[in-house]
């Protein structure tokens, strides 16, 4: 991804001054589509404003060496980043625990309501993009899949996080494990077909242009397995969107957000927001994505029991 896990962007916008935004990376690179238009104006982190987002965009990625020089200015940005948890996260790292926190509450959930006896007795595979030092996958998703993937175009976080995530640096049984390490944007992604019980996009997703925002989770819907869904997090701006200069991101608000996913073809199982994070930081928002229109577990319906993180060794 082009901010690894780790997406944390101060709330800059609201003075529009030039504060940099901290994200655990993102990557990405080129490929020209066609442009989405969307209505909706924006600023920049110098205060510039946009009458809309095809706009801005057309400044940005309006031709194939504008898009190239885009996408490798992000990945510029990051491999300038130390492969720690403070790197990623912009200084932050205290966010860590609080981060952690919310996102296993919200995967427990999703797992016990969509996941077959919530995922007990099964082969369960994950997709981390974006996974910048491994921090989401060694904290969080390798306790609750027996294999994990990690995307991250920024070479010296994936050679990190295959240090972190070697199998004498975990506490996991053997039965869960890294097991492939992908050093390829997300906008050049495509995952093998039904592989993943859940593909995770965290803090990343913002160095990706409307069109290959798009284009991306199209292809990556065909690597669910049926009944698999994608988790989304990241930062919200309060209405339209807010480009950084200096690391080559937005940061889209709900109604941008919503518009693209209807653009994907996907649907809104359920969404929660962050707590915990210092106010100076963009709101974080979680989203639940499915290929289909799904029911949420009513209170008449019985619950299935929980997902178990491994039994630690």
């Amino acid at each position: 991804m082009l901010g690894a896990n780790s997406n944390l962007c101060l709330n800059s916008y609201l003075s529009a001054t030039a504060t940099h935004q901290a994200r655990d990376k993102c990557r990405v690179r080129v490929r020209a589509t066609t442009r989405i238009e969307m209505e909706i104006g924006g600023l920049d982190s110098n205060g510039r404003e946009f009458k809309s987002a095809d706009e801005m965009w057309r400044e940005e990625v309006g031709d194939s060496q504008k898009k190239l020089d885009w996408y490798r200015n992000g990945v510029g940005y990051w491999q300038g980043v130390d492969a720690s948890v403070d790197g990623v996260l912009g200084g932050y790292a205290h966010v860590n625990e609080p981060d952690i926190k919310a996102s296993e509450a919200f995967l427990n959930t999703l797992l016990t309501e969509l996941v077959p006896n919530g995922g007990r007795n099964q082969h369960l595979v994950a997709l981390d993009c974006g996974s910048g030092i491994g921090r989401v996958t060694k904290n969080l998703l390798i306790r609750y899949f027996n294999e994990v993937d990690l995307l991250e175009p920024v070479s010296h976080f994936l050679e990190a996080a295959r240090e972190n995530l070697a199998p004498e640096n975990l506490s996991v049984s053997e039965e869960h494990k890294a097991s492939n390490f992908y050093c390829t944007p997300l906008q050049e992604f495509t995952p093998d077909t039904q592989r993943y019980d859940v593909i995770w996009v965290q803090w990343c997703i913002g160095h990706l242009a409307d069109d290959d925002f798009v284009s991306f989770f199209k292809r990556a819907k065909a690597g669910l397995k049926p009944g698999g869904f994608f988790v989304l997090k990241e930062n919200l701006a309060k209405s339209g969107f807010v480009l950084d200069n200096e690391d080559k991101s937005i940061t889209r608000s709900d109604v941008y957000f919503k518009e693209l996913f209807t653009q994907c073809g996907l649907n809104i199982y359920k969404l929660k927001d962050q707590k915990g994070f210092p106010d100076e930081l963009f709101a974080v928002r979680m989203y639940a994505l499915t290929t289909d229109t799904l029911k949420k577990v009513g209170g008449s319906r019985p619950k299935r029991k929980a997902n178990r993180p491994a039994i630690i060794k």
